[in-house]
């Protein structure tokens, strides 16, 4: 699997860790950054990793920073991005199982490194299950966001 992985300056450490973690699993990596502890702005890179997945170039996405709440609400804000701030690995499976999540996000200052690892091994292990009841809904969900995407202005 293609995983974009990415971070702003918290998550740096954490998103180090993981791109190496992930490389173990037998994953190609995408590294979108940062790549420092220099300050950035974490909008930068949560729409890296969401126009990775959207432009086909990867098929799922792991996202850090701090708390992970700032790259989750960026990355929503792409289309077809699905993007879950997890810090329990039920949540992680689930998220990928029923809502069809494709990027797993995390807070480096919630979590520690050795969680951060079994996330992203049960994110990545976690199938869509393709049920109806999920299928109804994630349509709902897509019909939500076409609905509502036309109605914003650019700089809004």
């Amino acid at each position: 699997m293609r995983v974009a992985v990415a971070s702003d300056h918290a998550g740096f450490s954490m998103k180090d860790d993981l791109v190496d973690f992930i490389r173990t699993l037998g994953h190609q990596v995408l590294d979108m950054g940062t790549d420092s502890l220099e300050p950035v702005d974490y909008p930068d890179f949560a729409e890296a990793v969401g126009l990775a997945i959207s432009g086909g170039e990867a098929d799922r996405g792991i996202l850090v920073c701090g708390s992970g709440v700032g790259v989750s609400v960026a990355a929503n804000k792409i289309p077809g991005i699905r993007a879950g701030l997890c810090h329990d690995t039920y949540s992680a499976h689930q998220g990928v199982e029923h809502d069809d999540m494709n990027v797993l996000v995390m807070g480096a200052r919630v979590i520690g490194q050795e969680l951060s690892r079994e996330l992203v091994q049960t994110f990545m292990a976690a199938q869509f299950t393709s049920e109806d009841r999920h299928l109804r809904r994630l349509k709902k969900v897509e019909a939500m966001d076409a609905r509502y995407r036309g109605s914003r202005k650019e700089g809004d």
